[in-house]
């Protein structure tokens, strides 16, 4: 994964910004003050942690990608950046008071480890994974272009139940979960970004920013899907679809672990 990450990250930026709703969200629930020190785990090139790190704190930020993290240090000179992995985070304990972990879960190899280092570093506050969920992914539209590609992106996402289960393992007490709705205006194309804009996925740039169009999706597979999505979006197709597709439970998801006192 650390290869994969290397190889794209020089042109991640050319999609990837941290988008101000999900920066925003993500503030409130660590209740942000200026004189605590807070961690974003697996920050590829920073751009949460940056945009946090302007609301307040003092930030530190860990990725095992050189190429990502050489970006985050070009972005932010004061935020302290070191190249780790999730599951052996090189601070001391109770170091901070909150932490984050932003559309990379499932590139975990397991979640215990991770989320044990994340509460072994917290002193309290609260720990705050953004991540789409294998119960939601199964409403993506994306499923009907590119199946093989998003059977095998959902078995690499964990399940709201399984996230809460390991968050309490790993010693936090409760657990929230707060569904995110992808809209239009949303600033970083991840997974899903396209859910209203159909359009995005035609651009190779943006596919390339896009774990699962690059690792997991076949050369054959994305032909014949982009085919059949432009026809379909050119036609007026596509808005049959969409609606399809449409569900309650939300795109994406907070989920909020709180490392008590």
């Amino acid at each position: 994964m650390t290869a994969y990450y290397n190889q794209i990250g020089s042109k991640y930026q050319l999609s990837r910004a941290a988008d101000p709703e999900i920066a925003g969200s993500i503030s409130k629930f660590l209740s942000i003050a200026p004189n605590r020190r807070y961690i974003d785990i697996a920050c590829g090139t920073g751009n949460y942690t940056a945009a946090l790190a302007q609301i307040g704190g003092h930030w530190a930020g860990i990725d095992s990608s050189e190429v990502m993290l050489s970006q985050a240090k070009e972005r932010a000179t004061e935020i302290e950046w070191r190249l780790a992995e999730a599951s052996n985070l090189p601070f001391e304990d109770d170091a901070f008071s909150g932490a984050i972990c932003t559309l990379a879960i499932h590139h975990f190899h397991s979640l215990d480890q991770p989320f044990r280092e994340a509460r072994r570093v917290l002193k309290s506050g609260a720990f705050v994974l953004f991540t789409g969920l294998a119960d939601q992914m199964r409403n993506y539209w994306l499923g009907h272009y590119f199946p093989e590609m998003m059977r095998k992106s959902i078995e690499a996402m964990p399940t709201e139940a399984h996230l809460h289960r390991s968050l309490h393992r790993a010693g936090f007490n409760r657990v929230d979960t707060f569904p995110f709705v992808v809209t239009n205006s949303l600033q970083d194309f991840f997974l899903y970004a396209g859910k209203l804009r159909p359009e995005i996925y035609l651009n190779e740039s943006v596919r390339h920013n896009i774990s699962s169009f690059v690792r997991l999706c076949e050369p054959s597979e994305l032909t014949a899907g982009l085919t059949a999505l432009e026809q379909d979006i050119n036609s007026g197709e596509f808005e049959a679809v969409r609606l399809q597709h449409e569900s309650n439970a939300g795109d994406y998801a907070f989920i909020v672990a709180d490392a008590g006192a």
